[in-house]
């Protein structure tokens, strides 16, 4: 596997040099434990500037599924649900995660991976008025992820909009950032941090796949932190012991920009990829600005190039054709992707 391409994921190597040269600085160092310690402080405060957002309350966890599943289940009352697309990461790929904490996920359409605010809020008000709404799960939240699992970016005035409506309803907005580097560095966007910490009440920083070995940034803004969330997130196997090297990673990727010149590298790599392999005759599933790129490919090329490159399949197309993704990261070399249009010429 070591000589395959590596196009299957952006989570596939370890973290980035300049991350863990800060790693083996406090190596032998003697820190405090369960994220109280210099590092972690440090780190809070270069994201609270970097979103603007000084009141904002952070937190480091370990990885998405568990800060999805341990913000989702604080934030929400018990007789609660959270709304979401149904291509959502948490109506998909968390193995039930949220409904394993008694929260049901209520899908919506999605939209290349995005909800629509007019369809939340007819959702919102077809439940509303049902007589018998208080037999039903609450929807106590909304779920959006940027980028979406298909790659696709909100604009600000779509998060502005949803946003609205959330508030309509006095329900928190929570964004899924695993992959937000991506996102923020994607050419034309219009989304920044303060962006996020204007519209949405708790969104995350992914680390782990935006070069980190590990880690994710879970913030709150407003002073919105559900009561007593430390002790919670131990209730849950979430609070590490040692939260200095979480906070030592975000130290290093809020410093001198590393998390946005990493993140721009990758999705720089990923339009090159996507503009030369359509050249090649290559056919877009959708248009991703992001690190994530889809294709239709046809099942017997499949099998000419699956012992030389490492893909993610996504879903069939018809019966001669699959839809795969390719995924640049942080660690993606430009020879890389040489070698991967080389197998398409």
């Amino acid at each position: 596997m070591k000589n395959m391409l590596a196009f299957a994921s952006d989570y596939m190597e370890g973290a980035h040099e300049e991350v863990l040269q800060h790693l083996m600085k406090l190596n032998m160092e003697h820190n405090p434990g369960y994220g109280t310690d210099v590092y972690c402080d440090r780190a809070k405060e270069k994201i609270k500037s970097a979103c603007e957002c000084p009141e904002a309350e952070i937190f480091f966890l370990v990885g998405g599924t568990q800060t999805n599943q341990v913000a989702i289940d604080t934030m929400l009352e018990s007789y609660e649900g959270v709304v979401a697309a149904a291509t959502g990461h948490v109506s998909l790929h968390e193995a039930g995660a949220i409904e394993y904490t008694g929260h049901k996920v209520l899908n919506i359409p999605g939209h290349d991976g995005k909800i629509d605010a007019k369809e939340l809020a007819k959702y919102l008000e077809t439940y509303y008025a049902d007589e018998n709404h208080e037999h039903m799960v609450f929807p106590g939240m909304c779920y959006i992820s940027h980028p979406t699992e298909y790659g696709t970016l909100y604009a600000k005035e779509e998060l502005k909009q949803i946003s609205e409506v959330c508030h309509k309803y006095d329900m928190p907005l929570y964004l899924d950032g695993a992959r937000l580097g991506y996102g923020l560095m994607s050419k034309g966007t219009d989304v920044t941090l303060p962006v996020l910490a204007k519209y949405c009440d708790a969104f995350y920083i992914g680390g782990t796949k935006v070069g980190a070995l590990f880690g994710e940034a879970l913030i709150f803004t407003g002073k919105k932190v559900p009561k007593h969330f430390l002790t919670r997130v131990k209730q849950h196997g979430a609070l590490l012991a040692k939260g200095f090297l979480l906070g030592a990673q975000f130290e290093a990727l809020f410093t001198d920009h590393l998390y946005e010149r990493i993140s721009s590298h990758a999705v720089e790599l990923a339009d090159y990829m996507k503009k030369e392999l359509v050249k090649r005759g290559c056919k877009l599933y959708l248009d991703s600005p992001t690190n994530q790129q889809f294709f239709v490919v046809e099942n017997e090329k499949l099998s000419e190039i699956a012992d030389k490159v490492m893909y993610s399949f996504w879903e069939p197309a018809d019966k001669d054709h699959t839809v795969i993704r390719f995924a640049t990261s942080w660690a993606t070399k430009k020879e890389d992707v040489e070698e991967l249009l080389k197998l398409f010429e």
